[in-house]
């Protein structure tokens, strides 16, 4: 199963999305409130993302099952789908983003550094979250943003000292993230020995989409190819076979540290072949069983700042 953020066009409402077998959408919000009062149980009120969504449990597979299986039953599919929306970031606000550095040896490698004894942490700001076909701003005073395309993890469930055997059963789910990072200014924080944060957290810098797929159809995290694409050429191409340190380790290892939280991402890492994008390029993170991520980059005087 996938789900998205959504806004539908005519009414500017905020909701959640779910694709049906032939790959059209459904309005789940709607959905899941025509369910919850048939079957008499409390009306959960409008669920305005995917990220409300999971923090009240309602992402649950069997759940969504039972819920597709009452839509079909009823002969509601045609009064809930969802044609006229576009795609938001599934998971806006998530009290945190966790990133892994150089996860990937070839990414290590053409970085000059050793590969990692273990993980290497750090934190993108939330405020810098941005959805599909959402512009990337290349801010000024920069001289160089690098694309990093990334399997995302999201949270589920309040997650704390977790072991590997049961971290995969703490997932909602799987999107795609590309990691855009302030390379001149990375650069120039590593050399102060500073913290990478603020090359990380620029506005925009953290794409996620298109979609959350649930762990249904991701049953193996280290097995999905994933690649970036920039004006249809390929930058990145890899495995997540190829990661460092797996998904459920990653999990356990970050729990033993901190709580997370639900909706709360992981960022994986990204494999060799980040490189600079400029005003104009279009880029297109992909990883299977997921999607594509296309988000343009636009310069920040383009932007429209108002009257005056």
């Amino acid at each position: 199963m996938r789900v998205v953020g959504l806004e539908l066009l005519g009414d500017k409402r905020r909701g959640v999305g779910i694709y049906w077998g032939d790959g059209r959408l459904l309005d789940l919000s709607r959905a899941l409130r025509i369910f919850m009062i048939a079957k008499g149980r409390e009306d959960p009120g409008y669920i305005e993302s995917p990220q409300d969504a999971i923090s009240r449990g309602l992402l649950d597979i069997g759940f969504l099952s039972d819920l597709l299986s009452f839509v079909e039953t009823h002969r509601l599919y045609e009064d809930l789908l969802a044609p006229d929306s576009k795609l938001l970031a599934p998971i806006p606000h998530p009290s945190k983003v966790i990133a892994l550095g150089r996860n990937y040896a070839s990414h290590a490698k053409e970085m000059g550094h050793e590969v990692p004894k273990e993980p290497i942490i750090f934190q993108k700001a939330s405020s810098s979250i941005v959805g599909p076909e959402e512009p990337v701003i290349y801010h000024r005073g920069l001289t160089r943003i690098d694309h990093e395309v990334e399997l995302a993890v999201v949270i589920g469930k309040v997650c704390k000292h977790v072991t590997e055997d049961e971290a995969l059963s703490y997932v909602a789910g799987y999107t795609v993230l590309n990691d855009v990072t302030a390379r001149d200014i990375q650069a120039s924080d590593i050399e102060s020995k500073l913290p990478w944060f603020r090359s990380k957290s620029f506005d925009t810098f953290c794409p996620i989409g298109p979609c959350i797929t649930l762990p249904d159809e991701i049953p193996d995290p280290q097995s999905l190819d994933l690649s970036m694409m920039v004006n249809g050429e390929v930058r990145q191409k890899a495995n997540t076979s190829e990661m460092i340190f797996p998904v459920s380790f990653l999990i356990s290892y970050i729990s033993s540290i901190m709580t997370l939280y639900p909706g709360d991402i992981i960022a994986t890492g990204t494999p060799d072949g980040i490189g600079p994008v400029f005003p104009g390029d279009i880029m297109e993170a992909y990883v299977e069983r997921i999607g594509v991520l296309r988000n343009p980059v636009l310069e920040e005087d383009r932007l429209c700042t108002g009257p005056g």
